[in-house]
């Protein structure tokens, strides 16, 4: 089927879910006489000609995220007699009343781009969704790409006119069908990591999925439901100016607790995995509340002082100002018995709100909430699967007896595991989650989000000591004591680096008790310490731990350790001891990092470390590793409710069972991109069986074999034999076409076909290869197979070869004349990043090398770097100045890495004016005078990256933001300075110049 025709029978799909078509809607001036109607007749008014031009200049913005609120609000315009208007451009009382249309094939005309859009769905005439429709072979991901272009190019119709109100994309070839909210250029753009827009699939309530186009036009675009989406299940993320579309089982889980509210049918609990976003669904569930006159107060409560402000900041990340701090239990009554609408919805944890209705030594609290007895309050429990099975539920049930309670677990409480539930160290009442809600609202387990590609699989290791052999080796089963911790530090030495693919990624240890994190730390200090004097080539890992202080230190430490069971119960013993090694602790961190933390404040100094987690994804020259954290040692804190899409590992060695075992394993499985496959676990406690219990436990279908397959990766000879099937392609495709199957041969393919074949089939092998090199349970034999069948150094001449053809059929996409196939290309460009090869280790590698090694070591070493530059896909843009300025260097002379900087700047600073003197030659400038130009707009611009960023995007010029300004001068500007040269006018550049 072409896209035409699947065009057409789309079309008359929507006019059957009763959308108006509008075939005369084919201009902008047809689009804006149409808006122009629908505009006067929903705010009862006629428009003169100028008050109409005076409104299209008020709505009309580039600002994706000002045009959403813009939609959304109510606003006011001066009419011609001074009188003003106040206006929406929808329904915004109810969204159905709007009316609905269907145009296809506009074409949006301006001075520098003639563009069509496919389909596009109008809302009272705002355009909202704008569909592409492809052909079958066509991957989202491309589609997706191809709308970020189109939308970046120059002189496109979103920036000025009402295209800039479109919401939605939806992409779909007629039988796989995806969809992904608009938003500004920041976040409307594939970086160097190649982390993609969120694209989503619609599902039905069960989590089965709808791509077929003509049934997923039925489920998602029908009119009210299309309506309901847009004004109800869109979050407008203010912090950031970014639209956020829910997830389908987010929206039904919102519906299930409003619907419960609003036919009062008692409580109930949402079951979505670890990791799905359930702050997000949480959210938009407060939000809906905070505007529902049924209720009084709306009160998400989360069990830990770490998550109530990890909650608040992120309740007020979605809304500025939408929750307060409750510093303590008395600013907590008084924002309960506030009618203010702004302290409907409150955050609060579970212990302040114990206090407030038990007392808690102030009798007054509970005569003061009194009046709130009778009032029907709604109480939202984080995590309740923790924060449930205590005292104060039955506290809460007493003093609210009109009140609805609702659950959010990843991991709910079933009568297997109910007998592992702690509350404050002590064993809770035998009660499952269901006993203490009454009924599961909707379920989406972690079955359903590995299946989505919403959270990682798991690689999961269990340790074998050194020399025994893998198939005869009892630990994964529980069989053999755990490893001694010398044996313990000495196998994460050797496995880090592996198991973070190069240090890209971090990783927690998590050990039975706060003695042993004490014992871990010193021991990572002190074997480390001994390596680097032996080895001055070792590079050490960052280590650091966190354990709650003893209670007595503080009235935010006997908050923080409240429910942490473990530690709070270590506390209880030698707590002097803790005490002064966790200032130990600290100092080093100080010393360090330069902070300055104390374990008086010791809440400060565990965000400073969940921040430095976070901080792994910026690169070495933004964030230099010495700043960043590889290792961190925990007993119960960061094992729940932490996530951190740069921590991939965790290393344990403690007993855990059911939901205790798979929070902890969760904190490794967020989604990042290709370079991490899944989540590492490397077990020293040979807990295979209570993996597998608590696989089979929380997956759904009750299938645990084939729960199994989902949640775990394929073990690694069944990854070598996909690598070996893999690499024979590669093989017989170039002897297919008389080449010999070596990386130098590839670019003697002929013609675009082949390059593509050729991309296609080496993206498997480089796959593979990227999820092996993680392994961390790969026996010598294993990986000696792995060589034989494509040694290092061919895997990454071939990486060389993927790069530097993927580079020239990237350019080629989108042109006229291109075969279809180069069009429909998808590159992963990111399985060919490395996070150790950076600038920086270029510069400290040659200055090592011109320190320490004769002329023709040198020229050895510089060889095997520019095979690792040409192998990496970070460096693809400066390939060749690298690579010329490494051969100009000389030999036998001692570098210093300042001297190398300052001669590699230099370097491109003639190459930078070299590229300017042939523009102002080939159009007869003067070259001083371009040269000033070019050294005038700069400086204005360099330091504004904002500014910079609002002048490159619109002409579709790819501007990053980088720290050194000379990397983008050249690389950015120079198309905008060409431009000029050619006469062009280029929109936006003349204010900067004045």
């Amino acid at each position: 089927m072409t896209e035409a025709e699947l065009e057409t029978q789309f079309v008359a799909k929507l006019q059957d879910l009763k959308y108006s078509y509008r075939p005369d809607i084919r201009t902008r001036a047809a689009l804006e006489g149409n808006f122009r109607q629908k505009f006067d007749d929903l705010n009862r008014v006629t428009l003169t000609d100028g008050e109409f031009a005076r409104l299209l200049e008020q709505v009309t913005t580039p600002d994706t995220f000002e045009a959403s609120k813009t939609l959304r609000g109510r606003h006011t315009l001066l009419r011609d007699d001074g009188t003003p208007l106040d206006y929406t451009l929808v329904n915004v009382r109810d969204w159905c009343k709007n009316t609905f249309e269907v145009v296809n094939q506009l074409r949006m005309n301006t001075h520098s781009s003639h563009h069509r859009y496919d389909v596009l769905l109008l809302l009272n005439g705002v355009p909202v969704v704008q569909i592409e429709l492809k052909k079958r072979d066509v991957s989202p991901q491309v589609a997706m790409r191809q709308i970020v272009d189109y939308k970046n190019d120059p002189g496109n119709g979103y920036g000025n006119s009402l295209l800039g109100f479109v919401q939605l994309f939806v992409v779909s070839n007629g039988g796989s069908t995806h969809y992904f909210a608009n938003n500004r250029p920041a976040h409307f753009s594939f970086n160097a990591d190649e982390r993609y827009l969120p694209l989503y699939q619609w599902a039905d309530q069960d989590n089965r999925k709808i791509t077929d186009l003509n049934h997923f036009a039925d489920a998602f675009l029908a009119k009210c439901t299309l309506a309901e989406t847009v004004s109800r299940y869109m979050v407008l993320l203010e912090t950031e100016g970014r639209l956020m579309m829910m997830r389908p089982y987010q929206i039904y889980a919102v519906k299930a607790i409003v619907g419960s509210i609003e036919q009062g049918a008692g409580n109930g609990y949402i079951w979505h995995t670890t990791g799905s976003g359930k702050t997000l669904t949480s959210f938009k569930a407060s939000t809906l509340l905070k505007d529902n006159a049924l209720i009084d107060k709306c009160i998400f409560v989360v069990d830990r002082k770490d998550l109530d402000r990890q909650t608040r900041e992120e309740f007020n990340r979605f809304q500025p100002g939408s929750v307060e701090e409750n510093a303590n239990t008395g600013k907590l009554v008084r924002r309960l018995l506030s009618t203010d609408k702004a302290d409907k919805v409150i955050v609060t944890t579970i212990q302040k709100l114990g206090l407030a209705l038990s007392g808690g030594g102030k009798a007054e609290y509970q005569g003061q909430l009194d009046p709130l007895r009778d009032k029907r309050v709604v109480f939202i429990f984080d995590e309740c699967h923790r924060s449930q099975f205590g005292e104060n539920h039955q506290a809460i049930k007493s003093f609210f007896p009109n009140s609805q309670l609702f659950g959010f677990t990843g991991t709910p409480i079933f009568d297997e595991n109910a007998r592992s539930v702690q509350v404050r160290g002590k064993e809770a009442s035998y009660q499952t989650t269901e006993d203490i809600f009454q009924r599961q609202l909707h379920a989406y387990t972690i079955n359903h989000a590995i299946e989505d590609g919403n959270v990682l699989k798991f690689h999961v290791d269990y340790y074998k000591p050194e020399g025994e052999d893998a198939g005869k080796s009892q630990m994964g089963q529980g069989k053999a004591a755990p490893p001694p911790k010398p044996a313990v530090v000495a196998k994460i030495l050797h496995k880090h680096d592996a198991a973070t693919a190069g240090r890209r990624f971090n990783a927690l240890l998590a050990t039975a008790s706060i003695d042993d994190a004490i014992a871990y730390y010193d021991l990572f200090t002190q074997v480390q310490a001994e390596r680097q004097a032996e080895d001055p080539e070792f590079r050490p890992l960052n280590v650091t731990a966190v354990f709650s202080p003893p209670a007595y230190v503080s009235a935010e430490a006997r908050q923080i350790g409240e429910d942490l069971a473990q530690e709070r119960q270590d506390n209880q013993v030698n707590p002097e001891a803790k005490k002064q090694a966790l200032e130990r602790i600290i100092a080093d961190y100080n010393a360090r990092y330069g902070t300055n933390h104390s374990v008086t404040e010791f809440d400060a100094y565990a965000q400073d470390v969940q921040g430095r987690i976070k901080a792994q994804q910026w690169p070495a020259r933004d964030v230099p590793h010495a700043q960043k954290l590889d290792l961190v040692i925990v007993v119960d804190m960061l094992l729940t409710g932490f996530d951190s899409k740069y921590l991939n590992t965790l290393y344990v060695d403690k007993n855990l069972r059911h939901h205790g075992l798979i929070q902890a394993l969760s904190r490794t499985n967020r989604v990042l991109n290709a370079t991490k496959p899944y989540g590492n676990i490397l077990d020293f406690r040979g807990q295979q069986g209570a993996v597998d219990e608590a696989i089979a436990m929380f997956s759904s279908g009750g299938d645990a074999e084939r729960s199994r397959e989902i949640w775990l990766v394929e073990e690694a000879p069944a990854v070598i034999e996909k690598l070996q099937k893999a690499v024979e392609k590669v093989t017989r495709f170039m002897e297919l076409h008389d080449l010999p199957p070596t990386p130098d041969q590839v670019h003697n393919l002929r013609g675009d076909t082949e390059r593509v074949q050729f991309i296609k089939f080496f993206k498997d092998v480089q796959r593979y290869a990227t999820q092996l090199e993680q392994y961390t349970d790969l026996t010598d034999g294993q990986r000696g197979q792995i060589a034989q069948i494509l040694p290092p150094d061919d895997l990454q001449a071939f990486r060389g070869a993927y790069l530097e053809t993927a580079q020239k059929l990237k350019a080629q996409q989108d042109k006229p004349g291109e075969p279809e196939e180069v069009d429909a290309l998808d590159f992963e460009l990111v399985l060919f990043a490395s996070a150790i090869i950076d600038y920086d280790y270029i510069m400290t590698l040659l200055a090592r090398s011109s320190a320490q090694e004769t002329p023709e070591q040198q020229r050895q070493t510089r060889d095997k770097l520019l095979a690792l530059i040409g192998s990496d896909a970070k460096f693809m843009d400066d390939r060749e100045n690298l690579r010329e300025y490494v051969q100009s260097l000389p030999t036998g002379v001692a570098l210093t890495e300042a001297a190398l900087w300052d001669g590699y700047e230099g370097f491109k600073a003639e190459r930078h004016a070299a590229e300017l003197h042939a523009v102002a030659e080939t159009h007869g400038l003067d070259a001083q005078a371009l040269q000033t130009f070019t050294a005038t707009t700069l400086e204005r611009l360099i330091f504004d990256s904002v500014a910079l960023g609002e002048l490159l995007t619109p002409l579709g010029l790819g501007w990053k933001a980088r720290k050194r300004k000379e990397e983008y001068l050249m690389s950015d500007l120079t198309p905008l300075l060409r431009r000029r040269a050619e006469g062009r006018e280029i929109a936006g550049l003349g204010a900067y110049e004045q």
